[in-house]
């Protein structure tokens, strides 16, 4: 008997859950609308066949993942002629079961289908939230025959996903490169000639050997010019100073060129007689007291070298007594640039082993056939371009895919910088979407892809679709 019960009680509690859930839902539209929550669907009434003396309410809700928070929306009712007689009769039709903001409907003259929409004030919790359909069916005195709730839909935050746009470097037909520096070499007082063990000249000389040493014997290199400018200070005529920068100049070249077995025509000088653009250069920095007057007589003065250099001399005599003996000797230097060329690499192990132990042979466009090797965002791809912008830390391209590399691990401080030093180019303009989309900036990412878009870049008008759908 205890048995019979309890079964009878199961099933009595199916049947009413099936009771509870007769109500059919369409076109169900549940998403954020600028500042609202927006409900939209179609209830099916035709399929409830509510009886005489009960009702059905249909009552929405949004509700939160955790359950901790719920907004409940306005119900739909449909009354048996018996029960919606007794509400009218007793309550008016203001004071239904759910109260005055209930869309109630007598069972015989209900539509087939009702048109809901509903909107509510967004709230934050309302992000990832869920929109529940709660269904009640009442019978006489109120009682309550089932009852039960089904999720109808989820309210995602949309968030935007990005594609990444590395941009191809052109090839160099040429790849030409350079090595600089200067050099201070002592000469005695009037003379031309170099005594190699004479004061700094040791070091200074040792200097333009190791400069040329570490490309010399290399071959995959090719030296093509030897490029040495010499430079002489201010104090004493510009005669003898012309004369002393011109021969100086060459006997450096001399002494260069009787180390190397180079063609003759490998080597080209040029000489300065006073570096007055030294000078002012330092002034510019300096705390010198009367550093804007001496600037004034280089710049403004009209006068000839010599005649600017006596009256700095005899206007300022304390401050020049300063430049004569700790600036001066700086301005007495020889510049070397030796301008060589690389082969190009095309077997692709080569050229990835170059990436790790000499990235200075590389031409951008030889990073980027690297980078093809790797899968996108991997340690390896990545390291590619970070290795490329460290060997181009000015050049555009090689800055913009450091970003774009960047923005695809998430390291945005990075690619910010990057995208510092990447141009105004479409890509950079997509780029720089990219880097605001992720950060939600959304109005400054459209107006960023609507730019690349124009450009060219095909991937911008999925990115504008994306941010559109999130900031309506």
């Amino acid at each position: 008997m205890k048995r019979y019960i309890i079964l009878l009680a199961m099933m009595l509690s199916t049947v009413s859950m099936l009771r509870a859930q007769r109500a059919g839902v369409e076109n169900v539209s549940f998403s954020k609308n600028g500042q609202y929550m927006v409900v939209d669907m179609d209830l099916l009434l035709s399929q409830l066949g509510v009886k005489s003396n009960e009702a059905v309410v249909l009552t929405p809700y949004i509700i939160n993942n955790s359950g901790s928070q719920r907004v409940e929306l306005p119900s739909v009712a449909v009354y048996g002629r018996t029960r919606y007689y007794h509400y009218l009769r007793n309550n008016g039709s203001e004071m239904m079961i759910t109260g005055p903001k209930e869309t109630s409907y007598l069972a015989k003259k209900a539509p087939a289908t009702a048109d809901y929409r509903q909107a509510v004030d967004y709230e934050p919790w309302m992000e990832n939230s869920s929109l529940v359909l709660g269904e009640q069916t009442y019978g006489c005195c109120g009682d309550v025959l089932g009852e039960n709730q089904r999720k109808l839909a989820d309210n995602v935050k949309l968030t935007y996903t990005p594609s990444f746009v590395y941009v191809q470097p052109q090839v160099e037909a040429v790849k030409s490169r350079a090595l600089s520096g200067s050099a201070f070499i002592d000469f005695v007082v009037n003379r031309t000639d170099i005594r190699p063990d004479y004061r700094r000249n040791p070091t200074e000389l040792a200097k333009i050997r190791s400069t040329i040493d570490s490309i010399k014997n290399d071959a995959d290199i090719q030296v093509q010019k030897i490029y040495i400018k010499g430079f002489a200070s201010p104090e004493g005529s510009y005669q003898a100073n012309d004369r002393l920068a011109a021969g100086r100049t060459e006997a450096l070249r001399k002494y260069v060129a009787g180390l190397y077995d180079f063609p003759a025509s490998t080597y080209e000088t040029d000489h300065v007689a006073e570096d007055w653009d030294g000078l002012v250069k330092y002034l510019e920095t300096s705390s010198l007291g009367s550093k804007n007057e001496i600037l004034d007589i280089i710049r403004n003065s009209g006068l000839q070298p010599d005649q600017m250099e006596w009256r700095i001399k005899s206007r300022h005599a304390q401050d020049y007594q300063n430049l004569l003996q700790n600036v001066y000797p700086g301005l007495r230097h020889s510049d070397y640039r030796i301008e060589y060329t690389i082969r190009g690499f095309n077997d692709i192990n080569e050229i990835k082993n170059l990436v790790k132990t000499q990235p200075q042979k590389l031409s951008l466009q030889e990073f980027f056939l690297a980078s093809q090797q790797y899968q996108p965002g991997s340690a390896d791809f990545n390291e590619v371009f970070q290795t490329a912008v460290r060997m181009y830390p000015q050049d555009e391209t090689a800055n913009l895919n450091a970003a774009v590399s960047a923005l695809n691990r998430g390291d945005l401080m990075s690619a910010e910088a990057y995208l510092k030093l990447a141009g105004n180019s479409p890509q950079a303009a997509y780029a720089k979407g990219v880097l605001a989309g992720m950060r939600e900036n959304y109005n400054d990412a459209l107006s960023y892809f609507r730019q690349a878009q124009q450009g060219g870049v095909a991937q911008a008008a999925d990115a504008i679709t994306q941010i559109e759908k999130i900031i309506q």
